[in-house]
């Protein structure tokens, strides 16, 4: 077989998966829906239903809903803003905009942002409409990290929370900016940048690409293949975040919050763990404002949007494991030693 032979063969798989992923869309989608009414129903019956099912259970239910509830209207939005960049803005309209030079390109994606209004959860889905546009993977993560942060709405809400008291949002924006400049620049320096996405995500590529038909035809199996990949994930990282919350004590947490040092890492873990969108997180980062330190808060304010369990388990299912290693020892570390920097100033 001729490698002509062989492209074309490749091609024609290509597009008769994409049609049967087509077909199969919907009956996904539909099984999506029915998970998350599921959901629902148990959490509102299961009180009456259920009136044996221990109280933490229920509780673990209670909030893994809250998550999934907060979360869900901007995944749906993020997917649709992918669309808009994937399928409907002309090739080169965005990338004429952009400078030619690497780090450059980077410190402006990583201000898109404050026109893409929002939280952590719908960026994932925008972010994987940049990669399959061709933008590199450095350059989609320092978007991915940047953006929970300088999201307009996120500015506005933790301005109303903190003010400009003790440097907290001053720290945050400038910090958030930072880290997520210096993670696109270590992966800038990967010598193989798509080996850092998962191979269900490149076969997905594939998919889209060759999709044949008119723009709203690929918007629609785009919009398929997006909340497909997504919700399960989503749905999953909601359940494991409810559950954390539950078996995680948080009054071993709180008992440490007027030291310095154990307070970041407590602050940290407690990010990590309970998976609040970045648009409101600064209103729960309040109520700890009394008994934990300045630099705690902002430690919890930047951990949060970037990798909670939630947003790793979104992140997961475009990026490799190792890849996810990586940004979390960075962000964490990064983070640290930001706040251990807020408390010695504040």
């Amino acid at each position: 077989m001729t490698r002509t032979d062989a492209a074309t063969g490749a091609t024609t798989a290509t597009r008769r998966s994409g049609r049967l992923a087509a077909r199969r869309g919907p009956l996904a989608l539909g099984v999506g829906l029915a998970v998350i009414a599921v959901l629902f129903a148990l959490n509102a019956l299961a009180p009456a239903l259920m009136p044996g099912i221990p109280t933490r259970a229920q509780d673990g239910l209670t909030l893994a809903i809250s998550v999934l509830i907060e979360s869900l209207p901007f995944v749906v939005l993020g997917v649709v803003l992918s669309i808009v960049v994937q399928v409907w803005i002309p090739p080169g309209a965005i990338e004429r905009w952009m400078p030619r030079r690497a780090w450059a390109r980077r410190a402006v994606l990583s201000l898109l942002g404050m026109v893409i209004p929002v939280c952590e959860c719908g960026n994932v889905p925008f972010a994987r409409g940049l990669l399959m546009r061709g933008f590199t993977v450095p350059e989609t993560l320092t978007f991915l990290i940047a953006a929970p942060i300088v999201n307009p709405i996120v500015i506005i809400t933790t301005h109303q929370a903190f003010g400009f008291g003790d440097g907290i949002l001053v720290a945050r924006l400038v910090a958030g900016y930072l880290i997520a400049n210096l993670i696109g620049w270590i992966y800038s320096r990967h010598p193989d940048p798509d080996g850092l996405l998962t191979d269900r995500f490149r076969d997905t590529c594939e998919l889209v690409v060759h999709e044949p038909g008119s723009r709203w035809r690929r918007s629609l199996a785009q919009f398929l293949v997006e909340l497909r990949a997504v919700m399960p994930a989503l749905v999953i990282g909601s359940a494991v975040a409810g559950a954390v919350q539950v078996l995680v004590p948080r009054n071993a947490l709180l008992a440490i919050g007027s030291n310095p040092v154990l307070s970041i890492v407590a602050m940290v873990m407690l990010a990590m763990i309970v998976s609040i969108c970045s648009n409101v997180d600064s209103f729960f980062a309040l109520s700890f404002a009394s008994t934990f330190t300045p630099g705690s808060i902002v430690a919890f304010l930047l951990v949060g949007p970037l990798v909670d369990v939630k947003m790793l388990v979104l992140l997961r299912t475009t990026f490799t494991t190792r890849v996810l290693a990586g940004m979390v020892v960075t962000v964490v570390l990064a983070a640290f030693a930001i706040a251990v920097g807020v408390n010695l100033v504040a």
